[in-house]
């Protein structure tokens, strides 16, 4: 039975079920098809042809149409050098080529790859953007060492798998938007700096003429610090980071 592949994205514009405002800046938008994205490449050791690169809505980088001889057909991340009529396979035991899918284990060092895993059998959380490429550095003790787009050095899980090959749309990185209308059908509006607001919409509100924040510290429009360190919990993953992007 082949998946429905394509479903209406529904608008939220930053909306609780009640209709108030939760979130800012979000409203409007071009109405769109939200594309089901293979991110997990479960379909192994069955060679899938491509049919057609597509331009999706809702992601940077463009996505591949794939068939398989079962006759299942699924959307897959489109990698650069991937083309209409190539195939396609995820395994253990696979070839090293632009758009195959394979464990860690698998890859030799100092290749270019995508849509890395975390967690094995999740799907790829790493590398989806357009251009996007992470790299192999090394393998050690049960874990890989991979280069992130960041530049952050992560230990990643040898039995997790990725996707060969750097993903299309490279030049995405230097778009011009052109007009704030651009903005808008992505579903993002305006954002209002807070000095510019009266006393009831802001904390950095309201006086006489052109006036600085004037608090003893800058906040959000909740009253919550705006400034200095508001985390503090250490993530578990810490200790897989080697070397921090910045």
């Amino acid at each position: 039975m082949t998946r429905k592949l394509k479903i209406i994205l529904k608008k939220q514009s930053g909306r609780d079920s009640a209709g108030h405002v939760v979130v800012r800046h979000q409203g409007g938008r071009q109405k769109r098809f939200m594309r089901v994205v293979d991110f997990k490449r479960d379909k192994f050791d069955v060679p899938g042809i491509v049919t057609g690169i597509e331009y999706d809505p809702n992601r940077s980088c463009d996505i591949a149409f794939i068939k398989y001889p079962d006759g299942d057909k699924r959307y897959i991340l489109a990698p650069l050098g991937l083309a209409v009529g190539d195939k396609v396979v995820s395994g253990k035991s696979v070839d090293i080529r632009v758009g195959n899918a394979m464990p860690l284990s698998s890859i030799p060092i100092g290749q270019s790859i995508h849509n890395v895993e975390l967690t094995h059998g999740r799907g790829g959380q790493i590398a989806r953007s357009a251009g996007d490429q992470a790299f192999v550095m090394a393998h050690e003790d049960g874990y890989a060492q991979v280069k992130l787009p960041s530049g952050e050095i992560r230990k990643i899980l040898i039995s997790n798998f990725a996707t060969i090959g750097q993903l299309l749309r490279v030049e995405w990185k230097d778009r011009v938007l052109g007009k704030a209308g651009v903005k808008r059908h992505m579903g993002i509006r305006p954002t209002v700096r807070g000095v510019a607001m009266n006393p009831r919409s802001h904390p950095h509100g309201g006086g006489e003429g052109r006036s600085g924040v004037g608090l003893k510290y800058p906040k959000t429009y909740a009253g919550r610090k705006a400034v200095g360190k508001t985390r503090h919990k250490k993530k578990y993953s810490n200790k897989f980071i080697l070397k921090r992007r910045k």
